[in-house]
């Protein structure tokens, strides 16, 4: 049975009073017999401060990107080892906001996926397409020639320490939403291309959706065989909202 997982992905938003009224709303309702796993993922800067908030809770820390390489002269970058020395558990690489707007390619985010497990740190893994090419048809072939450049890299037996996010690039921040039977397929489509080198690692790899999840559409979303929680934008900025998504992974 693959355990559920909600990641707030806060981008670029919040203040250090900001981050502490959410951190505490959180934690103060956070439900005890959640048997979902919990990540925030603040910005950079306040991963220390939020880090320290976190401590003694259910909620574990997350970074929004990382620097593929370990250590040098790169101006502005932080590295995988720093990212851990810091508290966190889990680094989100490949982001579409990433990919499109700093362009970051299959081969780069493929190298920061392994820069991050070299650490011992969980990458969340994310693939998806752009509206255009989901009316083309290609949606398979963006999100295979994704994978495969992570596969390829490091093999099918990094994916046991992995998870892998689908976000629909025309479905973040739009309002509009995948339907659970167009995510269902694409996430299928996902776990079968990693059982082709790897049936059992396919079978227990968890796979996110993520693209405008809100309270609303959660369940529903979440109710597909091969959706296991999700990787939330907006949404994670407010306390009743993610918890209630949170609420919704179970099965």
């Amino acid at each position: 049975m693959r355990r559920p997982i909600v990641a707030g992905n806060w981008k670029m938003h919040g203040s250090r009073v900001e981050n502490a009224r959410l951190i505490e709303a959180l934690t103060a309702q956070f439900p005890a017999e959640s048997a979902a796993q919990c990540v925030v993922c603040p910005p950079v800067v306040y991963l220390s401060d939020v880090g320290r908030l976190l401590r003694d809770t259910p909620i574990e820390l997350g970074a929004q990107s990382v620097c593929a390489e370990a250590q040098g002269a790169y101006t502005g970058e932080v590295s995988a080892a720093m990212l851990k020395d810091v508290g966190c558990t889990f680094v989100i690489v490949g982001h579409s906001e990433r990919r499109s707007l700093y362009g970051e390619d299959n081969v780069l985010v493929a190298r920061k996926f392994a820069a991050v497990q070299s650490k011992s740190l969980i990458p969340i893994f994310c693939v998806g397409e752009q509206l255009a090419e989901r009316e083309s048809g290609q949606t398979n072939d963006v999100i295979a020639r994704q994978l495969d450049a992570a596969l390829e890299l490091c093999g099918a037996g990094a994916f046991a320490n992995a998870v892998v996010a689908y976000e629909p690039v025309w479905a973040i921040g739009t309002g509009r939403v995948a339907t659970p039977d167009q995510a269902q397929e694409v996430h299928a489509f996902i776990r079968g291309r990693i059982a082709a080198r790897d049936a059992k690692i396919a079978a227990e790899v968890r796979i996110l959706y993520g693209g405008s999840v809100k309270a609303g559409n959660a369940a529903e979303l979440f109710a597909m065989a091969d959706v296991d929680g999700g990787l939330i934008g907006g949404a994670s900025l407010k306390a009743e909202e993610f918890l209630a998504i949170l609420a919704a992974t179970r099965r």
